[in-house]
Parts: structure tokens; C-alpha cells; sequence
């Protein structure tokens, strides 16, 4: 694989002078002024002379030489121009043909198996999918999207809020308690006895904190088999195989359908939330803001609640 990489990207480049350096010459042959230049780079006319005369040095020779008030290219300089000039041009269409499909298309947002099956699924009828700067391509994954690499547009997350490099819109934080096709009453703790308990492996201290501060003391599941996902608990809660430990704000479809119940009143907090992530970058896409207001419309009652 890797000799297929340098087969097809050439190998490394590697620039015998500074590219700054680079830049700034092309900008001023281009204009044929330090000033056009600077303005353009969006740094000092002094930056500038400075650039260039460190490119000369490297190189060894002169680029640019005043003659009166006006620049002019020297041979050597006329010879460098063209090749720069076509290499920043190539670059600037790279870079905007990547802008251009991000901002164009469906909004792809990454967010967790478990929030997009119980809580954003049941919820996207209400959704304005057909309008323009609606339209979603839905990603699931246990893994934190890399946004800045550009692996996802957006994504929703669980955790405290703080992702270095994002924006963190706070959707709703969670509790956790059992949920099961049980009802809550003087027969909950016969029920936990004689059932399998489906946990995320992330739930093991929330449980045992739930566990500690029952109100009568603790219970004792039949048997407790870990699972990757809290998606997968539910799952297997819904299809009646045993009960599993989650937030009800995450199954409240569910709840409310009668599909599931909590076993207990008794919860805990989560000490976690689920927050609509995005780079600084995408702050002002329409796709985003249209995304962000549904989503805190969608969450408000949750919010409040918190």
C-alpha cells in the first residue's frame, strides 16, 4: 500500500526555501507592488520586503529590482513567476472545490446508534427533510467524528460539553435509572431478581452509584452480560429479553408508547449530556443553524427539566 501511495502521489515535497517566502514573491511580481502584496496576504508591506529578500538569499539571486517608484522582474525572476504563479492558482481551487463541498449537499451529521435509533428516529416525521438547507445524511458510529479532518459536517455527542475545537450546543443532559416491559411498584425487585440485566459498558459506575443510593437498598439482577452500546441494552430490553439501565430522556419515545416503563422512580444523574457539536468554521452554514433550531426546539422541554 505504501509503494502504491508513492506511485501515485510522487513522494514527498520537499521546498528548498520557506513557502511563505513563495508566496509573498508571487503576490508581488503579480501586482508588481510591495503594497498590492501585502494587501492581498493580508500582512505588513514590510512583511513582505522581508520575504522577499529572504527568498533572494536563499536562492542567490535577484527577483525583484525598483527602478523609480516601479518594481520590475528581473530574468530570474520572470522565470520563477509562471510555475508559482500556476502552483497557488492550483492550490486555491483545491482548497475551494473542498469549501464548496462542504457547504453544498446534505449535512452530514455523525451522532451515536442509541440517540439516532430512540431519540432523533422517531422524532425526524416532525423534520422538514424536503425543504432546501434540511437535508441530512445520517452517520452512526460509537467513535468521536474527527470534524476538523472533515470526517462529518456536525455530530452529536455525549459527554460534558468540552471538545477542543468545536462548538458545543447543549441539547439535554441525562439521568439514568432501569427501564424494562415491567411496571414500577411492590413487585419491581422480584422482577430485577429473576432478569438479565443488558448494560453498556460505560454504565458499570452509574449503576453501582444507582444501586448504592436505592431507596431500600440495593438489587440484584439474575445475571449482568456488558454490551457495547446503549442502543443494544434498549434493544434487548424492547424485545422483552431482559431490562437495561439508560436514560429515559434517550427512550422517551418508548416510554411514552408503552414499550417500556421504569422499573424504579429512583434515578441518578448521568453526570453527561448529549451536545450538537460542529467546527467554528460551519458556525454561520445554513444547514447548521437550520439543524441547531429544530434540534433545541426538539430539546427544550428536556432543558428546562434539567
Amino acid at each position: 500500500m505504501q509503494q502504491d501511495n508513492k506511485a501515485l502521489h510522487g513522494g514527498p515535497v520537499r521546498l528548498p526555501v520557506p513557502l511563505n517566502a513563495l508566496r509573498a514573491f508571487e503576490a508581488a511580481a503579480r501586482h508588481l507592488s510591495v503594497k498590492g502584496a501585502a494587501a492581498e496576504i493580508g500582512v505588513t508591506p514590510s512583511a513582505v520586503s522581508h520575504q522577499i529578500r529572504l527568498l533572494e538569499d536563499s536562492l542567490g539571486v535577484e527577483l525583484l529590482r525598483r527602478t523609480g517608484a516601479r518594481l520590475e522582474l528581473t530574468q530570474a525572476g520572470r522565470m520563477l513567476t509562471p510555475g508559482l504563479s500556476a502552483g497557488f492558482r492550483q492550490i486555491a481551487e483545491s482548497v475551494g472545490s473542498l469549501q464548496t463541498g462542504r457547504k453544498l449537499g446534505p449535512l452530514r451529521l455523525s451522532l451515536p446508534p442509541g440517540f439516532a435509533a430512540h431519540w432523533l428516529l422517531p422524532r425526524l416525521a416532525a423534520y422538514p427533510a424536503a425543504r432546501p438547507g434540511f437535508e441530512l445524511e445520517l452517520q452512526t458510529t460509537q467513535e468521536v467524528a474527527d470534524l476538523a479532518a472533515g470526517s462529518a459536517d456536525a455530530a452529536v455527542r455525549h459527554g460534558k460539553g468540552h471538545w477542543t475545537g468545536t462548538v458545543s450546543e447543549h441539547l439535554f443532559d441525562e439521568t439514568l435509572t432501569l427501564l424494562g416491559q415491567g411496571t414500577a411498584g411492590e413487585d419491581a425487585r422480584a422482577l430485577v431478581s429473576r432478569s438479565t440485566l443488558f448494560i453498556s459498558g460505560h454504565r458499570h459506575e452509574g449503576f453501582a452509584r444507582w444501586n448504592a443510593s436505592l431507596p431500600g437498598g440495593p438489587v440484584q439482577p439474575a445475571a449482568i452480560i456488558t454490551v457495547d452500546s446503549t442502543s443494544l441494552s434498549l434493544k434487548a430490553a424492547l424485545d422483552g429479553t431482559g431490562i437495561t439501565f439508560a436514560g429515559p430522556e434517550l427512550a422517551a419515545e418508548d416510554i411514552a408508547a408503552g414499550r417500556l416503563s421504569l422499573i424504579f422512580a429512583h434515578r441518578v444523574a448521568a453526570e453527561a449530556g448529549y451536545y450538537l457539536c460542529y467546527p467554528p468554521a460551519l458556525e454561520r452554514d445554513r444547514r447548521i443553524r437550520n439543524l441547531r433550531t429544530w434540534l433545541l426546539s426538539e430539546t427544550g422541554d428536556l432543558r428546562r427539566a434539567g
